[in-house]
């Protein structure tokens, strides 16, 4: 009897450490694989073009001026190459790709927050760097990133991190 309650014991061990790495592998990929890219929308070896400006230092003086004490969270400059995705959409269905486009495409266009898909599933959040020309709506990298929708880029900017939630601070798209 002790023998089989082993047993028992060991199978559902078993079947919780496999389940547990199926978990742990859904969660580190891409949400639906089968909804790709365009033909003509680059590739993580080759992407379709750049976003983003690298920065002499990791926060612009509006942002820094902007801080707690003029101390902004900390962050590094980073080159990230992926898929621009409307997270809205991602994070809600799984949807992104070109099957995806016309929608996704209209969610960025209505404020819909504005996202990058890495070939190994790390979602980032993209956002203007620069503090009150962001505030003040006196940047366009929303519109790069519409124009770019489902496009596989490579984005430059400062990278942070709280609680598991990543983003990235592009900078270069201030109106002059």
């Amino acid at each position: 009897m002790n023998k089989a309650l082993l047993i028992s014991v060991s199978l559902i061990a078993a079947a919780g450490l496999v389940l547990s790495q199926d978990t742990a592998k859904k969660t580190a990929s891409t949400l639906h694989p089968e909804m790709t890219v365009g033909p003509d929308a680059g590739s993580y070896d080759k992407p379709m073009g750049t976003l983003g400006d690298k920065p002499a230092d990791p926060w612009s003086a509006t942002s820094i001026a902007a801080g707690v004490n003029k101390t902004p969270e900390p962050g590094h400059v980073v080159t990230r190459t992926g898929e621009i995705i409307d997270l809205s959409c991602y994070l809600q269905l799984g949807k992104h790709g070109e099957k995806h486009k016309a929608c996704g495409t209209k969610c960025l266009q209505n404020n819909q927050p504005i996202g990058l898909l890495t070939s190994d599933g790390t979602v980032y959040m993209l956002m203007e760097e620069e503090h009150d020309p962001r505030r003040d709506g006196q940047v366009k990298f929303r519109q790069a990133a519409i124009d770019h929708f489902a496009h596989i880029m490579e984005v430059t900017g400062t990278e942070t991190a709280h609680g598991g939630f990543k983003a990235i601070y592009v900078q270069g798209y201030v109106n002059k």
